[in-house]
């Protein structure tokens, strides 16, 4: 009997062994068989016998997690699965093109930065070399700038290229004209295929030195894209340009603040600049001082214009420009100016003298709107007075405004600017796309 014991004790002992064997077998190899999913099934089948067993009153369907919404499902993954084919397709078809922009003048970096919001690698504005990229409709731009930038010093790799110069004066236009010698010679060679020109041009329109490298005169400069009211303009080959903000004097992309929009402004208008004897400056501040108006405004004036500006002077005129509902924007030489575009950044109204400097600038048969066509035709939300003697009206109104609409005006203006910077984008990109890609297809 004894022995009977034993033998069965062993015989259950064996027995457990082989059911734990089985059992380890199933966790570590037959799970891996199964799948999450239908562990998953497998353990919701279990739970509800379990709960069966134990007299629990859900019914099968309830206890296996039934989803009513299980083949709208499906077929929602099986289109979603199908329409990210078909856009993977699509833009494999696509075909982008490249423009490489060549910056040697200021004014290109209000083109990358400020217009197409692009950035620069190193961020260092006294790097050597930057460059950075950006993609438009669907044209792939590289931007490359700095002093390292020299005709024949750096490799060219690519077919269509935006060259921005600064011909304002003498010494800017010999620097310019050995650029364009040398594009021609990469033109020539056929290692580019495709050039246009952005051109910061004199403030008196005096342009004639590019007239050469006009496509339209037997060059190779297909468009040319030029600041300031140039009798020029056609919008064909010849188009327009904005002056933008002072980068040469480090003046930064603004972002929109809470404040910015928001707060009351402790100074009626501003007016921080160089006044030239019997100028309409000169006119301003004196209309200013008679009715007392220049203590209610910041206003700051210098007999002899400074290029450069330091870091105190820069803060010092943002800060007026922030604080300040309006901002005075007299003529100098040319009706266009940078102070023009930096009150927009900070949403402060500029009052534009609205009239033609004495030069070859403007072309009123052709464009009615001159001066500052661009921006008129964009409809700039300005003030526009022909005379300064004006001002003391708009300052009597400016006192009865409300803050609530000097909110909603700021925004306004801020919106604006953005959607011309945007516009202008589009239309560049429009423009360089047609003129270099559309015409290679016919």
């Amino acid at each position: 009997m004894r022995l009977t014991r034993k033998r069965f004790c062993s015989f259950l002992i064996a027995l457990y062994c082989l059911f734990s064997l089985y059992a380890a077998y199933y966790v570590f190899f037959g799970r891996r068989r199964l799948g999450p999913a239908a562990i998953r099934r497998g353990l919701r089948k279990w739970e509800a016998a379990a709960r069966g067993r134990r007299g629990g009153g859900q019914s099968t369907l309830e206890s296996e997690e039934w989803n009513p919404w299980e083949e709208d499902e499906k077929k929602e993954r099986q289109h979603r699965f199908t329409t990210s084919l078909q856009i993977s397709n699509k833009n494999k078809k696509v075909k982008h093109f490249s423009v490489q922009i060549w910056g040697k003048a200021a004014i290109g970096l209000y083109l990358w930065e400020h217009i197409f919001e692009g950035s620069l690698d190193p961020t260092d504005v006294t790097a050597q070399w930057r460059e950075g990229n950006s993609i438009v409709g669907r044209t792939h731009y590289s931007f490359i700038t700095g002093p390292s930038v020299i005709p024949g010093y750096f490799s060219v790799d690519v077919r269509n290229v935006v060259l921005i110069l600064n011909g304002r004066e003498n010494s800017k236009i010999y620097y310019a004209t050995q650029w364009l010698y040398y594009a021609q010679r990469l033109m020539l060679s056929q290692k580019i295929q495709h050039f246009a020109v952005v051109l910061l041009g004199n403030e008196y329109c005096d342009n004639e030195w590019i007239h050469q490298f006009l496509k339209r005169n037997g060059g190779f400069v297909e468009l040319l894209f030029i600041i300031y009211d140039s009798p020029w303009v056609n919008d064909v080959d010849i188009f327009q340009w904005p002056l933008g903000v002072a980068t040469y004097r480090n003046f930064p992309v603004v972002e929109t603040s809470w404040s910015m929009l928001y707060d009351e402004r402790p100074y009626l208008c501003n007016f921080l600049g160089t006044v030239y004897e019997n100028s309409s400056r000169q006119e301003l501040m004196d209309i200013l001082k008679q009715n007392g108006n220049d203590k209610l405004c910041w206003v700051s004036v210098r007999e002899q214009w400074q290029p450069q500006e330091t870091n105190e002077s820069l803060k010092n005129y943002q800060d007026a420009l922030l604080q300040s509902d309006l901002t005075l924007c007299p003529v100098g030489l040319n009706t266009e100016c940078y102070r023009i575009y930096e009150a927009c950044s900070y949403g402060s109204i500029p009052v534009v003298e609205d009239v033609m400097t004495s030069s070859r600038c403007g072309n009123t048969s052709v464009h009615h709107n001159a001066p500052l066509q661009l921006l008129k035709s964009m409809g700039a939300p300005f003030i526009f007075i022909k005379n300064w003697k004006e001002l003391s009206a708009v300052l009597e109104k400016e006192k009865t405004i409300i803050l609530q609409e000097k909110i909603q005006r700021r925004k306004m203006l801020l919106q604006w600017y953005q959607h011309f910077k945007t516009e202008l984008k589009m239309k560049f990109n429009n423009i360089l796309e047609s003129s270099f890609f559309m015409k290679n297809k016919n």
